[in-house]
């Protein structure tokens, strides 16, 4: 009989976020929990940066992944959320900061010994710190980086998770608003989306964030026509 004893063994966690960027939807923040001698198993199934993959391919890793880790825990924050922060004039506040909160939120549901963040400030340190801050007494071993979802497996797999609930919150707001495009600004047919809700009702939609400033663009172009 073989007895393998896993004493000592640590569990790791990896976090990340999807939808920062876009001026309509949530953002999302996921992270997946896995024990440490667990993890490279991620690479032999495929899973690496989301940005690398098809939505057919994410989507199947996705419950793939639901069904191996240990554990995993989704933060999704709505416009009016992101405007609050984005608005705030007490710092530290703004975007970042709302991630690594939501980043400590997950962090304190999964309760690893080590977390793999992809840092969003362009300073790891600080913004491990700002994460550290919301743990409050759970001590855990934070490592924040840049492009962490292509350098580990543990956020790569938290990345895919983020990604595809984005995109299906997306695919939600589209039923009820009609094809608005990826909501990136980038995108000519979000703004003709955001252009024409404007024109039509004056107003935008409760989807958008409305600390963005293409829609103040969009207002005074609309005013000036």
């Amino acid at each position: 009989m073989l007895i393998i004893f896993m004493e000592g063994l640590k569990f790791i966690a990896g976090l990340d976020d999807a939808g920062r960027g876009p001026v309509i939807g949530p953002m999302v923040v996921a992270g997946i929990k896995l024990r440490e001698d667990r993890v490279e198993a991620l690479r032999e199934i495929g899973v690496r940066d989301s940005k690398e993959l098809s939505a057919r391919s994410r989507e199947r890793l996705a419950e793939d992944l639901r069904r191996r880790v240990d554990g995993y825990y989704i933060v999704k924050m709505l416009p009016e959320v992101i405007d609050r922060y984005v608005d705030m004039s007490i710092r530290p506040g703004g975007l970042n900061f709302l991630e690594a909160k939501a980043m400590a939120k997950v962090i304190s549901k999964l309760r690893p010994d080590i977390a793999y963040v992809d840092a969003s400030d362009v300073d790891c340190g600080r913004f491990c710190d700002w994460i550290r801050i919301n743990l409050g007494q759970l001590k855990v071993e934070l490592i924040g980086e840049h492009h962490a979802d292509k350098k580990y497996p543990i956020v790569s797999g938290a990345s895919i998770l983020a990604k595809v609930v984005r995109d299906r919150e997306v695919l939600k707001l589209k039923r009820i608003y009609g094809d608005f495009g990826s909501g990136y600004v980038t995108d000519p047919r979000t703004i003709g989306f955001l252009k024409n809700y404007y024109l039509e009702h004056g107003s935008f939609p409760p989807i958008v964030r409305r600390s963005w400033k293409t829609l103040k663009r969009i207002m005074n172009g609309s005013e000036r026509s």
